[in-house]
């Protein structure tokens, strides 16, 4: 690309086509801020990608990727998250809602990916012209300093539920009644108020809107 450029790329074979060595030419700073980490449809081309790039520890290189806590919510993407910590990267979980993604390599070249909303393959803009990337930068620093650390958050924030707390979390946001939730689960109303209870705990929520609305937040 040339300076001060914007274009757009369809689909992620275009990207990889056309932007894949901004990737690989990264060489001081990566950042990257998303809502999960489910944001290219095609996998295969953001692995060959990321084989190319400078490894996380590599001297003088920085990672950083910014996350909601949905991208908790797979056991493949939490170990992933671990993977990449333990080589280097620093994650951190955000509170605030994040965009689909942003990526901005050396603080000269930002990509923004379009949601998938829409028909057809999702759109990348890419760009290199300064005043857009300054603007965006200072945003994702903000909102980095008040997330919280990976592991911090994952030790801390991230409920284990079992089975059971699983099954009754279902019932709560399909709307049965106790009554009927405790049917369909082959409880007494007895025990499924019990598990309600513990469920409730597990969230640290003071009620069951609550607990609905933390396990929204969490990805759950």
């Amino acid at each position: 690309m040339s300076a001060d450029q914007v274009i757009t790329v369809r689909g992620d074979a275009e990207l990889a086509a056309r932007a894949g060595h901004l990737f690989t030419g990264a060489r001081h700073d990566f950042v990257c801020a998303a809502r999960d980490l489910d944001t290219w449809s095609q996998p295969e081309a953001r692995l060959r990608i990321a084989g190319g790039m400078r490894a996380p520890d590599a001297p003088g290189f920085t990672v950083r990727k910014l996350l909601s806590p949905a991208a908790l919510a797979d056991e493949g993407a939490r170990r992933h998250l671990r993977e990449v910590t333990a080589k280097g990267a620093h994650v951190r979980i955000s509170s605030a809602p994040l965009p689909h993604e942003t990526i901005i390599i050396d603080r000269r070249v930002m990509i923004l990916a379009a949601g998938d909303d829409g028909p057809g393959p999702r759109e990348f803009t890419v760009t290199t012209v300064p005043a857009l990337i300054g603007g965006v930068y200072a945003l994702f620093q903000a909102a980095w300093e008040t997330a919280t650390d990976f592991t911090a958050y994952f030790d801390g924030a991230m409920p284990h539920l079992d089975a059971d707390g699983l099954a009754v979390l279902r019932e709560l946001g399909a709307g049965h009644t106790d009554e009927a939730a405790a049917r369909r689960l082959g409880l007494s109303l007895r025990t499924y108020r019990r598990r309600v209870a513990a469920l409730m705990a597990a969230l640290d929520a003071g009620s069951r809107f609550q607990a609905g609305l933390r396990a929204a937040e969490l990805g759950l």
